[in-house]
């Protein structure tokens, strides 16, 4: 037998009171609360259970605190955060608080058991016999009624009642299952006189059961209401087994076919959750026309995505690079970096591959690449153009809410092509921009992330959507306009400029035969010769791609075409010679390199969007007051590399022979010829240089020399960009000699030996070395 009176760890409760027999879950987050908690569960100790009079309070005293509790047993705890904690309880007895303690680290005190008092109102014994066993049973009576009444008890709890043969007992367990007010429980549980203790429950369910019975009432009230609507249903009902009868089976309702789709659907558990919640929705919508279209589309989207369709990705290396070899000429480090790209693919056997970015020129073949790629691996081909998109919505979708809404051009793209895993080409990533429709590049953010896309939430779907065994490939004309973290989740492959002879081919293997399929003209009846092709790529198109070089064999194709209905000729012949009259006057002449060396002219390298191309540097300096003259619509980085160069000049004035007085007296005027054409970058900064000291010292510049590379103040050359396109554009205006930041030998080494052929390359650290090679020797 345990002692009548016991210190134990007490728990004050805030409108909730625990009963004998009750199990209860309920949340504490005072520290004296689970200090208490914990002690119990410690030292295997039961705890005190008693409310608070007012719950509001957070530190209760001893007087705020109910006399009579219940002494019960922790049974689970479970952390729900550092400041809150579950805890699972069972009541088992009556007792009271003799003494309570607060000022330790949790509540204790000393109780007692109350044990069940079987005296009538005049002081005499109950006959139990009798008495509680009438009692019991309208207590079983009252309960049934009640369970009757209440959907959410439980059923098992009528075979409990039935094994029930104490009276406390089932009292006790009525009060754990029915929803009293804590005060109504604290009542039940201070009532240990067995006698009032029945009367008081009684009493109570009485009042409960009244409730339910309103409640009931009200129900059927709003169910008579709704009998029209079943009346409809019932009609519908019928008539689609009237059309059954008929043998009409194409009239099937829309929302049967949803259903019969989507019991054949293979989807997330939440992907059938919510069709079958917006089905029912479409079913109970058909009064309302615009409504139900929009559900209806809803419901066809999700139908309709590839939730579970996959393609078998093909993994024969060989035959890969046959179509990469087949669509493109040329490109050989970008065909092998896509080759190891597919090899690693194949070998790991997994989906989340690299995010691979090509970057270059247009027209290079960024996007044909992606193409032939989708058709090496036998995949769905996707194209998505991002050029402009300025709305997140385009990315996320947009919200149901909207009229009009759709989903993004991921989903829809997705949609389209049928499978989950197809090959989806962002097109254009560094044409995206921002407004105040959201950020556009912080969506590409968690597409581009295999990390998070396996559950990418498009506004429209409103349930995930899995892009982690799509393949993606992005193409950008620069890096310069993508922020960092997006680049960083990508990687990057450069596609630099075809090169003349690239061209020739491209044009014979691929843009002459398309043009002339397009424009009905068999491969004999126009004949093209090479030597014209080349004379095209010089002197009618200036470009990086071929783009425009298709367009104008395209227009040549067409003259071809008219020529020969006019004239009844069955073939026609173009040469260099007859060139003109089918294109008209050349449009691009190179700057050839000068036939005789100068005083203050330098022939730089420049890079454009379009290739490479060569700047003629002009200097004069004439008697003034030193002023520095810049013209040529120069942008502020040429600018400031002119007045580096000055002051590196001024450096070394005295080395050179300059007089000190020099700079004062005279003016220098620095001018880049084709005015109307901005220039910038930092990369003419020992041409300007080179120029100036030519021009302030009367020595010439070898004609035959070209040089790109940025100056310091202390005269060292640092490196630049762009040096394939520079070299192709030295070669075509007919320079000798380059001169190349020593830096750059990395990248003189890995450019293709038919443009770096004729060429000699000097690469140099310093502008002493510059001087060197490009001022023409004195004759001893």
């Amino acid at each position: 037998m345990e002692e009548k009176n016991r210190i134990l760890p007490i728990v004050a409760l805030r409108g909730l009171t625990i009963l004998p027999e009750m199990v209860k879950h309920f949340d504490v987050s005072r520290d004296k609360t689970m200090k208490a908690v914990e002690k119990a569960i410690e030292e295997n100790q039961k705890v005190f259970f008693v409310s608070q009079k007012d719950p509001a309070k957070e530190d209760p005293k001893e007087e705020d605190l109910y006399k009579i509790g219940c002494i019960g047993v922790v049974k689970q705890v479970v952390k729900l955060s550092r400041k809150m904690t579950r805890v699972l309880v069972v009541g088992e007895e009556r007792a009271r608080l003799l003494e309570l303690e607060t000022e330790t680290e949790y509540f204790s005190g000393k109780v007692e058991a109350i044990p069940d008092e079987y005296f009538g109102k005049d002081g005499e014994l109950l006959e139990r016999t009798i008495l509680e066993e009438a009692m019991l049973g309208g207590a079983k009576d009252i309960f049934r009624e009640y369970m009757l009444k209440d959907p959410k008890l439980s059923k098992e709890l009528s075979t409990q009642i039935d094994n029930i043969g104490e009276l406390t007992q089932m009292i006790d367990m009525i009060a754990a299952n029915v929803p009293f007010d804590f005060t109504d429980a604290q009542q039940l549980l201070e009532a240990y006189n067995v006698g009032e203790r029945y009367e008081l429950l009684i009493d109570k369910m009485v009042r409960h059961l009244q409730i339910l019975s309103i409640k009931e009432e009200l129900q059927n009230k709003v169910k008579e209401r709704m009998d029209k609507h079943q009346k409809e249903y019932v009609l519908r009902e019928e008539m689609r087994l009237i059309r059954e009868e008929l043998g009409d089976d194409s009239t099937l309702t829309d929302a049967e076919e949803f259903q019969q789709r989507l019991e054949k659907l293979k989807a997330p558990v939440e992907v059938v959750e919510k069709l079958q919640k917006e089905i029912k929705r479409f079913k109970n919508s058909l009064n309302s026309p615009a409504e139900t279209g929009v559900i209806r589309t809803y419901i066809e989207t999700l139908l309709d995505m590839p939730w579970d369709r996959v393609v078998k990705e093909h993994k024969d290396i060989e035959y890969a690079r046959k179509i990469l070899d087949e669509d493109h000429y040329g490109l050989e480090p970008v065909k092998e970096r896509v080759l190891e790209f597919l090899a690693v693919r194949a070998l790991t056997k997994k989906g989340d591959s690299p995010i691979l970015c090509l970057a270059g020129p247009p027209g290079t073949g960024k996007t044909s690449i992606a193409k032939s790629l989708a058709k090496a691996l036998k995949k769905p081909y996707v194209r998505i153009s991002l050029g402009g998109v300025r709305d997140e919505a385009e990315i996320r979708g947009h919200r149901r809410t909207y009229v009009g809404a759709m989903p993004g051009r991921l989903v829809t793209g997705l949609k389209q092509a049928g499978v989950k895993n197809p090959l989806m080409l962002l097109d254009e990533i560094d044409k995206v921009s921002n407004d105040y429709k959201g950020d556009t590049f912080s969506a590409l953010l968690e597409v581009l992330d295999s990390e998070q896309n396996r559950k990418f939430r498009d506004h429209y779907m409103e349930v995930p959507v899995d892009l982690s065994e799509v393949l993606f490939i992005t193409t950008a004309n620069t890096l310069q306009t993508i922020p960092r973290p997006l680049l960083d989740r990508m990687e990057v492959i450069e596609i630099s400029s075809y090169t003349e002879n690239e061209k020739l081919h491209i044009a014979g293997r691929h843009l002459l035969p398309k043009q002339l399929s397009r424009h009905g003209l068999k491969a004999g009846q126009l004949l093209l010769s090479r030597a014209a092709l080349g004379k095209i790529i010089r002197n009618y198109t200036k470009e990086a791609g071929v783009r425009q070089l298709e367009r104008v064999i395209g227009n040549i194709c067409r003259k071809a075409a008219k020529e020969i209905l006019e004239t009844g000729k069955k073939e026609i012949r173009i040469s260099e010679r007859n060139l003109e009259k089918y294109l008209g006057k050349e449009k691009f002449v190179y700057q050839m390199a000068n036939t005789d060396d100068e005083v203050g002219i330098v022939r730089g390298l420049a890079w454009t969007n379009v290739g490479g191309d060569t700047l003629q540097i002009e200097v004069n300096v004439m008697p003034g007051s030193g002023e520095i003259l810049l013209t040529g619509q120069l942008g502020d980085v040429m600018k400031e590399s002119a007045r580096t160069g000055i002051s590196y000049i001024r450096s070394v004035g005295e080395a050179k022979g300059i007089a000190d007085n020099f700079f004062k007296e005279h003016d220098i005027h620095i001018h880049i010829p084709e005015g109307a054409v901005p220039k910038d970058g930092p990369s003419a900064g020992i041409t300007m240089a080179t120029a100036m000291l030519s021009a302030i010292t009367g020595k010439k510049v070898r004609a035959d020399v070209a040089m790109t590379g940025e100056i310091t103040l202390r005269g060292r050359v640092l490196p630049i960009g762009g040096l394939k396109e520079k070299l192709l554009a030295a070669k075509n205006a007919g320079i000798k000699t380059v001169l190349v930041p020593k830096e750059n030998a990395r990248d003189v080494n890995e450019i293709a030996a038919e443009i770096t052929k004729g060429l000699e390359i000097r690469l140099v650290s310093q502008m002493d070395q510059v001087l060197e090679a490009a001022f023409v020797k004195e004759k001893e």
